[in-house]
């Protein structure tokens, strides 16, 4: 799903970027875009990176057996070709 750390590393940059004088708003302010950014990012329709590299394997197979089916369909369909002509 959402990876946290990613959340807060970026929470925290815009932290570090604001003056010393104002780290208490800031560090309310990264409390607060921690739980927006959690919250607009858990509604995006995203996969995470393990199901998208196990998806991607799936499609290589797959991709795999079509072009085996595709060369046996060939062969058949000379095959038939063959037997029509004689």
């Amino acid at each position: 799903m959402i990876n946290a750390k990613k959340i807060e590393d970026i929470a925290k940059q815009v932290t570090d970027s604001i003056p010393a004088g104002l780290k208490d708003f800031a560090n309310e302010m990264e409390d607060k875009t921690k739980v927006v950014l959690q919250r607009k990012l858990s509604q995006l329709d995203v996969v995470t990176r393990e199901e998208f590299d196990v998806q991607t394997q799936v499609l290589i197979k797959t991709r795999a057996k079509l072009t085996a089916l595709e060369v046996k369909v060939a062969e058949l369909e000379t095959l038939i070709s063959n037997n029509e002509n004689t």
